[in-house]
């Protein structure tokens, strides 16, 4: 299924059966992980986009063969696994890459979100898409009841994602540089969360996003 065929599809998946979707977005370093899990702790469903892209780029997937059969064996590590490191080096230096990797990884990462999706359709839970790159990305377009952004300013994402990742300042400024701009991202925001303070403080805006979940008008 290529992109448009996934954003056209989504149109109609605000609602399957009386599921509740919503989208959740953040860049890097912003948190957002974080968040679904609080979401996920208060009763969420979590359909994570990060996860489901591991999967499919396991070896043996096609996704796996058609990324080493457009970028060779170097971004295959030495346990024949891909070498995410070498590959985000690739496509953060040329767009043109870039596009290529997403033409390849995207469309399948949306057909497995939406057969999730459908497998949720005789319940009654909330769904949440937990898509980093919701905003650049034809997901965007989905009928989601509410978008929910985490954020934080792009200086302290970048220092938490060095002191707790232990990555380059560089690399990771080139990823924030990659990715939706911080005001791209809250212009689509229903509900803003953010991620400045303290643990506690994260608690409770989650908290009050949570109940804001429960007064949308389900089926």
């Amino acid at each position: 299924m290529h992109a448009a065929s996934v954003t056209n599809a989504g149109r109609a998946l605000r609602y399957v059966g009386a599921v509740l979707l919503l989208g959740l977005t953040g860049g890097i370093g912003s948190g957002k992980s974080t968040v679904s899990a609080m979401l996920a702790d208060r009763g969420a469903v979590i359909i994570d986009a990060d996860a489901i892209t591991r999967a499919v780029q396991q070896p043996g997937m096609p996704v796996f063969d058609a990324i080493v059969e457009r970028f060779g064996a170097q971004v295959v590590a030495p346990d024949g696994q891909l070498d995410r490191k070498a590959l985000a080096g690739i496509v953060f230096a040329d767009e043109a890459a870039k596009k290529d990797l997403e033409h390849i990884v995207h469309p399948a990462v949306g057909v497995e979100m939406i057969t999730m999706l459908q497998n949720e359709t005789d319940t009654d839970h909330v769904v949440v898409y937990d898509v980093p790159l919701l905003v650049e990305s034809a997901r965007k377009d989905m009928n989601f009841a509410g978008v929910i952004v985490v954020d934080i300013d792009p200086d302290v994402a970048v220092q938490r994602v060095v002191e707790q990742r232990g990555m380059d300042e560089h690399d990771v400024r080139a990823r924030i540089a990659n990715q939706a701009s911080r005001e791209e991202r809250l212009a689509v925001a229903d509900q803003v969360i953010d991620n400045s303070g303290t643990r506690d403080d994260l608690e409770r805006r989650v908290d009050e996003v949570w109940a804001w979940i429960q007064t949308l008008p389900t089926p």
